[in-house]
This record gives structure tokens, sequence and C-alpha cells, in this order.
């Protein structure tokens, strides 16, 4: 499918929901979503040590006053990342920044964007199992456009961290200098709220970019905020929370596979990631599926749209 019929996904041109949701249910499990998300999760693990290297060589060089910045930094990747994965990650990274040098931060750069889009270029092709396309593209087009959307992506993402360390700035500086105690919890609350919102809104264009970009489309239409975006990051989000409750009150992993515990935490986290994008795709092409067939068939034909 290159084009789709819909100029947006939330009208659903008379497909009941009830339809979607059982053509998606069946769509699951003949895209094997499960087996792909488990493929990206080991991408997204692959991905990430080289970033922590070049991450922790910028900060070694950059400044060891940054280590403030850095735990900052860290409490907010804590509440989405299981706090047991989170000490492997963070005991990766002390010991790379102890010896940082300018070799290792190119090193780490290239390692990190080439580690990361063969990333990408797994959701590039799951993307187009979800979506019935036939790429076209040759193998250095299809991963020009994955280098791409890695750095892309993590500039996004470096901006949605930059904005919720600047609204922690900027919120403790109100409440440090404002007298009044109402009107300094009021303009904290708001200032916070305010960078959770652009945050959160930077995640949902993470997702309209990883939508627009990664498929092999012919002709590509650009959707900001989609039902498959929406449930990817609604899903991502309580899946994170609730993968960090449940370890927090039924942690058996540590005593069950010691220090492999942390590894398979964190894999977990990241095939859940991997899971809600692929669900978001399978639900925003199920959406342009049945309205397809909805717009070429007549009404009295009784054409069948459950996915069977």
């Amino acid at each position: 499918m290159s084009c789709s019929p819909l100029d947006s996904l939330w009208d659903l041109k008379g497909v009941p929901p009830g339809v979607v949701v059982k053509r998606t249910w069946h769509a699951i499990a003949e895209d094997r979503l499960f087996g792909h998300a488990a493929e990206l999760g080991f991408y997204f693990l692959f991905a990430l040590f080289p970033t922590l290297l070049c991450a922790s060589s910028i900060l070694g060089l950059a400044a060891r006053s940054a280590s403030q910045i850095y735990e900052r930094l860290l409490d907010y990747l804590a509440l989405v990342i299981p706090t047991a994965a989170l000490g492997t990650v963070l005991s990766t990274f002390n010991e790379t920044t102890a010896a940082a040098t300018s070799g290792k931060l190119t090193f780490g750069l290239i390692a990190a964007v080439w580690s990361a889009s063969v990333g990408i270029s797994a959701i590039q092709d799951t993307l187009n199992v979800v979506y019935k396309i036939d790429d076209t593209r040759s193998y250095f087009i299809a991963r020009i456009h994955a280098i791409g959307l890695t750095v892309l992506l993590t500039v996004i993402f470096s901006l949605g961290l930059a904005t919720l360390l600047g609204g922690d700035y900027i919120a403790r500086t109100m409440y440090h200098r404002i007298q009044d105690h109402i009107v300094r919890l009021t303009a904290a609350i708001s200032v916070r709220a305010v960078a959770w919102t652009i945050a959160i809104s930077l995640v949902a264009l993470s997702f309209a970019f990883i939508y627009y970009w990664a498929p092999g489309y012919k002709n590509r239409r650009w959707r900001w905020l989609t039902p498959g975006g929406t449930l990817g990051i609604a899903g991502w989000i309580l899946a994170s929370l609730g993968l960090r409750a449940y370890l927090h009150f039924f942690d058996s992993y540590t005593l069950t596979y010691g220090s492999l515990g942390a590894v398979i935490t964190l894999l977990t986290w990241f095939y859940i990631t991997g899971l809600m994008i692929l669900l978001g795709a399978e639900l925003n092409s199920q959406i342009e599926a049945a309205a397809a067939e909805m717009q070429l068939s007549r009404p009295e034909e009784g054409t069948d749209l459950s996915g069977k």
C-alpha cells in the first residue's frame, strides 16, 4: 500500500472501530509482531553501549562539573528505565567516563550512529511488512535514510531531555526567588507541566517521523499524531511504569539470574519499546486498509472487513 486514501487516520470513513480492532488483532499474529519486536529489542541493546561510550566521552572531555547535569538526566531516565537495568547502564557509563579521550569520542560517535542505524534499518524492514510494501529503495539509499532518521531521532530525544532539564531549572529558580508560597508553587508546577507537555509532544514527533520516513512509501503523507502513534506512546509509558512497579514489588530476577537479571530486564524494556512502535504502525495500517476497502466496495456487496 503506497498511498493511503485517508487525509486523517482519525476519520474511519464509516468503518466500525470494532472491525479495526479485530483486523489489528489478526494482523499482529500474521505479521509476527512479537518476533519482530524481539529483533528490535536486540538491536536497541546493541546500539546502547556505543551511545554510552560517546556520551561519556563528551562528558569527560567537556567538564567534570557536568556531573550535576548528568545526575538530573539520570533522574529522568529512571522514570522509564527499570531500576535494576539502570544500575547496569550506569556502571558501564561510569567505567567509560573515567578514561575519556578524543579518539574514544570519535570512535564512539561513529559506532553509535552506525549501530543505532542498524536498529532503524530493522524498523524499516518490519514496517514494510506491516504496511505490505515492496521496498524499491537500494540498500545504500535505505541505509542513508536510516542514518538520517537516527540522527534526527537523536536530536529530538536530546531536545526532550533539554526541555525537562530547562523546565526543572526554571521551576527551581522560581521556587527560590518568589516569596509567596502559593504563587511560587503554582509557577513551579506550571513550568514543569509545560516542560512535560513539550517532552511528550517530542515523543509524538518521534513516532510521526518513524511512521513517515521508515517505510518505503513512494508517496508519503505526513501525519503529526495518529491513532497508532497515540496507542504506541500511551502503551510505552504505561508498560514502562508497569514494568518498574512489577520489578519493585516482585524483584526475583537478581535471585534467579544473578547479574544477568539486569540485562534481561533491559532487554525486556527494549522489547516493550519495539513492540509499541510496531503495534502503533499495525493499527494505522489496518485503519488505512479497512477504509480503502470500504471506499472501493459497495455496501450492498456485504464485503467482510474483519480481515479474516
